[in-house]
């Protein structure tokens, strides 16, 4: 079980969450627990962190060590009133280490990826120890492990490092043996290298931490406790009668998560996918609520369509030239440059012309993108590089979709109808994921029009048959960023 930082932000939070783990253990489940640094905590640790590298002045440090220890030691006096002593020690012997590296950091004026994998660590090594004492609060035996401890082995990618094989074999070894006497804490987020380094597992990574767990213990079922029901078909922000999936595919849930989820990165399926162990999602604040199952098997439910994803923040570029026509490893020049920048390419299309290659990317990304692509414009190997702020993108995602007739012409009629105008076109050879792409403007309303299209609300009820006519679209509704998922 992993609980997320809003799971274990506040004492009735960490209260709830304790609950859950005491009625699963108290059934005679073994149980292990990943938890994330409590909300907002992270955030505040990266700024210090930052303030203290940059800052020309004496940074507040003591001051924001000091709003630390209120926090958490607020949160231990009411959820484990019988174990503060010891657990106040640990505490304060964490934010003993962390005043000293971020005084050293605003001495040296510098913050390399290791120092500040280090420092963001924290947030997960202050929260574990509290979850632990609230268990033993409750007479459950339990204990504390950072990433590196409990096995988690990774690559020396700071900031988005990666599980290496070694880690089942170590957390197997470290873990497994716990589970038949106590709980086991886990401090999500992180890992260390072979030599012991420190690291941090990226977007997700308390998530992904969960699943590397699971997979190394062989757990019949990952759960993922955060704060909403579960996978939705779209954003409830923007679509009021979106609803909750209750079954969706390993397959089907990467692509939504490349998409525009928040939570569930698609590298927190993996080691789920590769042992073959469901995945629950579901709200801690709404224990009872069904949630949604994640797992190899396709559901064939009666919509061809599962979900729609919108994402904003994003960049069309086109690369363009008559000269790219027919001459091999232009795209060889244009991809290698790219990665070069470490610039994150979401969608490709190129048309059978050869004389164009379309790309969104990360907005944050242009300019290094176009900085990327200027020697080989200057080079006269392509005619044109073109950037579009503008657009928004949408992915349409369903299993359901591979070897159904015209649902790419539902798509697109149903676009057309409304007056949508699509500028790019991508499609994976699964079938799953459809996306395309739409000025900013249209990005909402043809997330309506593709809703009602494919009768995704919770009241509708699609067969095969009676989904060839779609309903009016509706127009306006409340303003929203990005795909809600868990």
């Amino acid at each position: 079980m992993k609980f997320g930082g809003s799971s274990v932000g506040e004492a009735a939070c960490i209260q709830r969450a304790a609950d859950i783990v005491e009625s699963h253990h108290a059934a005679g489940d073994e149980v292990a627990v990943v938890v994330s640094a409590c909300s907002g905590i992270t955030d505040r640790i990266i700024a210090a962190a930052d303030e203290a590298a940059t800052s020309s002045e004496e940074p507040a440090i003591g001051e924001f060590i000091s709003a630390l220890r209120e926090r958490h030691i607020r949160l231990l006096e009411a959820t484990a009133p019988d174990h503060t002593r010891g657990v106040t020690e640990m505490i304060d012997d964490l934010l003993c280490r962390l005043q000293n590296i971020l005084t050293a950091v605003h001495t040296l004026k510098e913050l390399t990826p290791r120092s500040r994998d280090y420092i963001i660590s924290f947030g997960e090594r202050l929260s574990a120890p509290i979850f632990s004492a609230a268990l033993r609060q409750r007479g459950i035996p339990s204990v504390v492990l950072d990433g590196a401890e409990a096995g988690i082995v990774t690559t020396a990618n700071h900031s988005d490092a990666r599980a290496l094989p070694l880690s089942e074999e170590r957390i197997r070894a470290r873990v497994a043996p716990l589970l038949a006497k106590s709980v086991p804490v886990i401090m999500g987020f992180m890992g260390a290298t072979e030599q012991g380094v420190i690291t941090t597992l990226g977007r997700s990574g308390s998530d992904y931490s969960a699943a590397v767990i699971g997979a190394g213990i062989s757990a019949d079922e990952i759960w993922i406790w955060t704060d909403v029901d579960g996978v939705m078909t779209s954003d409830p922000r923007i679509i009021e009668d979106a609803r909750v999936l209750d079954e969706i595919s390993y397959l089907e849930v990467m692509e939504l998560s490349y998409f525009g989820a928040k939570v569930l990165h698609p590298r927190s399926i993996e080691p789920a996918m590769q042992k073959d162990i469901p995945i629950r999602v579901k709200n801690s604040f709404r224990p009872d609520a069904p949630g949604t199952i994640i797992r190899r098997d396709r559901h064939l439910e009666k919509r061809v369509v599962k979900a729609i994803a919108l994402i904003e923040k994003v960049a069309l570029v086109n690369v363009n030239g008559a000269q790219m026509i027919g001459r091999p490893g232009v795209a060889k020049m244009i991809f290698e440059a790219l990665a070069e920048r470490e610039v994150n390419i979401m969608m490709i299309s190129q048309g059978s012309s050869e004389a164009n290659i379309s790309l969104i990317i990360d907005e944050s990304h242009l300019d290094a993108a176009l900085a990327a692509l200027n020697p080989i414009l200057k080079q006269g190997v392509v005619r044109e590089v073109t950037h579009d702020r503008d657009v928004v993108a949408l992915a349409v995602v369903g299993a359901g979709m591979a070897g159904s007739p015209g649902t790419g012409g539902r798509i697109f009629s149903a676009l057309g109808r409304a007056g949508i105008n699509v500028m790019m076109i991508s499609q994976g050879s699964s079938e799953v994921n459809v996306s395309f792409v739409v000025k900013a403007g249209d990005g909402k309303r043809a997330l309506r029009v593709l809703h009602d299209e494919f009768r995704l609300s919770e009241n509708s009820d699609e067969t095969e048959d009676a989904a060839v006519s779609s309903p009016q679209s509706r127009d306006g509704g409340p303003a929203h960023a990005r795909t809600h998922l868990p």
